[in-house]
């Protein structure tokens, strides 16, 4: 049986996916209202073809979830964790009450938050840094973030939940405004890392990186994509306040997991400055911005020390894809299926997709992919996520009348998970 959301769409699920709610469209950065919260710093902009009165309180029935015929797993590896609709809160204090407030003030001007001060990057702070802008879920929406440049070739490195459902990368150099399609090499889901390459690149100035002992109160200055508005980098200047900081991170569907030994420091980091740069007073990387606390007068930012995002970036050039990195794209089938049903009934076909391709129409039962039985929609996640973008898999099915059929297709490229 098929439900209908609040804009009257159909409640189908993409390869088997539950839903998840995105934020409410606009590329206005916004604050939490509770006193406690701290937020991931991914920007979501406007969901395109979506009402802002359905898109408040529905995601898109366009979902993602591990090993779904391409869709990969959760935001970050944190149980379903979204950069738009989670947060991350202190073990230590109250829970998140509620959702984000009013909207804050841009990159364009200097602001202070109570002994914290925010301004224009410098075009010293700026080099080496690009602006990601990820296309997610072929169109539903938009997100951005930061990226820091780790190699001349176009080799830069960001959050994970910077490119987490992304169908299409691009990415800005902010010192020449050059503007470069991206290619995902791999990445780190519980680490909250990924490494890209831009394609095409060459000569790019890249970051100057330390990986010496932070000490509390050193001086930092957090740089980044602020409010995801593009243009100008922006800077927040403050102090180390811990070290090895463990926060939990929860979502709105009741999911929560840890993000461990991370570096706290009183700067006023927002949205957008995900996978930017943690300056220390030489002006060298120490970390990369990752999280930030909200509704107080004073913003507790925090950023995964530099040594750890190194380990994850030689651990995707080594190719290996042991323990939680993975490497490259999922295959994606191309299909959603109805939510009604265990069994994995094609509700619609993705054009272009492998299921297009071999032959499926709405309400075949897919049987089997690469001989592997599919009784079920999580037999069929399994099957899917064995393979990669660019195999060529065999597809059964059986079709509304009963006659089962054989033929092959080849994954295409499934949103990054």
């Amino acid at each position: 049986m098929t439900t209908t959301d609040q804009a009257g769409r159909p409640d189908e699920q993409r390869e088997g996916a539950p839903r998840r709610r995105r934020r409410r469209p606009g590329r206005r950065t916004t604050r939490a209202a509770a006193a406690v919260a701290a937020s991931a710093l991914a920007v979501p902009f406007g969901l395109v073809g979506v009402g802002a009165a359905a898109a408040a309180t529905v995601r898109p029935h366009l979902v993602d979830h591990r090993g779904a015929g391409g869709y990969g797993g959760g935001y970050a590896g944190y149980a379903g964790y979204a950069p738009y609709g989670g947060w991350y809160s202190d073990p230590d204090a109250s829970p998140y009450a509620g959702p984000y407030g009013a909207g804050s003030s841009g990159p364009s001007a200097a602001r202070s938050t109570g002994s914290q001060t925010t301004r224009v990057a410098t075009a010293a702070e700026s080099r080496g840094l690009v602006e990601i802008t990820s296309t997610l879920d072929f169109g539903e929406g938009e997100a951005a973030g930061t990226g820091l440049v780790l190699g001349s070739g176009g080799l830069v490195v960001t959050n994970h939940h910077v490119i987490a459902d992304s169908t299409h990368l691009v990415a800005t150099v902010v010192s020449t405004g050059k503007t470069y399609r991206v290619r995902v090499l791999g990445y780190d889901e519980r680490s909250d890392v990924a490494l890209v390459r831009l394609r095409g690149a060459s000569g790019l100035t890249t970051v100057s990186t330390s990986t010496a002992a932070v000490h509390r109160d050193d001086a930092v200055v957090a740089v980044g994509d602020a409010g995801g508005d593009g243009g100008s980098l922006t800077a927040s200047v403050g102090t180390v306040t811990a070290l090895r900081r463990s926060i939990t991170v929860s979502d709105d569907e009741g999911g929560s997991a840890r993000l461990r030994r991370e570096i706290e420091v009183a700067a006023d980091v927002i949205a957008g400055d995900s996978g930017g740069a943690l300056y220390d007073a030489a002006g060298d990387v120490v970390g990369m911005n990752v999280a930030a606390s909200a509704g107080g007068a004073d913003v507790s930012g925090f950023a995964i020390p530099i040594s750890r995002v190194q380990r994850v970036v030689s651990r995707v050039l080594a190719g290996d894809d042991s323990g939680t990195v993975t490497l490259g794209y999922p295959g994606f089938l191309g299909v959603e299926l109805g939510s009604g049903s265990t069994t994995p009934t094609v509700a619609a076909l993705i054009p272009g997709g492998a299921a297009a391709a071999a032959g499926l129409a709405v309400g075949d039962a897919i049987t089997a992919v690469a001989g592997t039985p599919t009784p079920t929609v999580a037999a069929l996640q399994r099957a899917v996520a064995a393979h990669r973008s660019g195999e060529s898999v065999e597809l059964t099915w059986t079709d509304t009348g009963g006659s089962s059929h054989t033929a092959t297709g080849t994954l295409r490229r499934g949103p990054i998970g």
